[in-house]
């Protein structure tokens, strides 16, 4: 058994693994020019958090994209996983549920380049490419299988007496859903969402392939200004792009039950 001693050391390893990175970016953020071998920037300004929120910023509108693109692709796939969930989970023995798995589990698995291609080629097909609505279609392909994957766990956990108590006492089947599964699997309905936001949140390839760079996220952006040199506001977006997933760590310890 460790020590009190190397406990404490391995805590504060790993917290400064952590934060350390974040901390960086943050005096990266308001730096005015940080070069090897300075150990402290030379100066300091608030020259690219200025430029991120001014309105001549391109990173604002990306910024927006990027946020109501995530949002949508979040609800979507919590409103396509719920029933097919419900139904892998109601069925353990139905003849075709690994085959269903393996195909939800397929754009996961495979090369991320190669399917990417193919759903170019489906939606150049449909008309598609080069579109918000594409591109929110192809974030559905990675976002909409952990969805299905974690509410098919919950499902199993919700008792389904409840469901079939409900309707003996009269409630009408979308009562049934609203009054009674629904809060019943919030936890992981929540998780769920705050998945898919995150799967859909931190694309580059699919969104840079389908929206041909018309369609212009936060990642997209934050690749720009590294590629162009911009240190400054390089780290001002990163912080922006990752407060999303500390937000969504936050939430989950602190306000979802644990899931068991």
């Amino acid at each position: 058994m460790k020590r009190p001693a190397d406990l404490i050391a391995l805590i504060v390893l790993l917290g400064a693994a952590a934060i350390g990175p974040l901390v960086l970016l943050a005096v990266w953020s308001v730096s005015n020019g940080w070069l090897w071998p300075d150990i402290t920037p030379r100066g300091y300004s608030l020259r690219a958090w200025e430029y991120v929120f001014s309105s001549a910023s391109t990173a604002l509108p990306a910024l927006g994209t990027s946020t109501g693109l995530a949002l949508t692709v979040a609800t979507a796939s919590v409103l396509l996983a719920l029933p097919a969930a419900k139904t892998l989970a109601r069925h353990p023995r139905f003849t075709g549920r690994n085959a269903i798995f393996a195909l939800l589990l397929l754009p996961v698995a495979a090369p991320p380049l190669a399917s990417t291609l193919g759903l170019h080629r489906i939606l150049l097909a449909a008309g598609l490419t080069d579109t918000l609505a594409g591109v929110a279609l192809a974030h559905l392909v990675p976002a909409l299988p952990y969805a299905t994957l974690l509410l098919v766990g919950s499902f199993r956990r919700f008792d389904p007496a409840l469901e079939a108590l409900a309707r003996t006492l009269g409630a009408s089947p979308l009562r049934v859903w609203w009054s009674v599964i629904l809060p019943g699997i919030a936890p992981g309905l929540a998780t769920a969402f705050l998945l898919a936001f995150l799967v859909s949140w931190g694309q580059y390839l699919i969104t840079l392939v389908i929206g041909g760079g018309r369609v212009v996220t936060l990642p997209l952006e934050l690749v720009a200004f590294q590629r162009g040199g911009d240190d400054g506001i390089t780290a001002a977006l990163s912080l922006i792009f990752v407060a999303p997933c500390l937000l969504a760590a936050f939430v989950g310890t602190r306000w979802l039950r644990p899931l068991r």
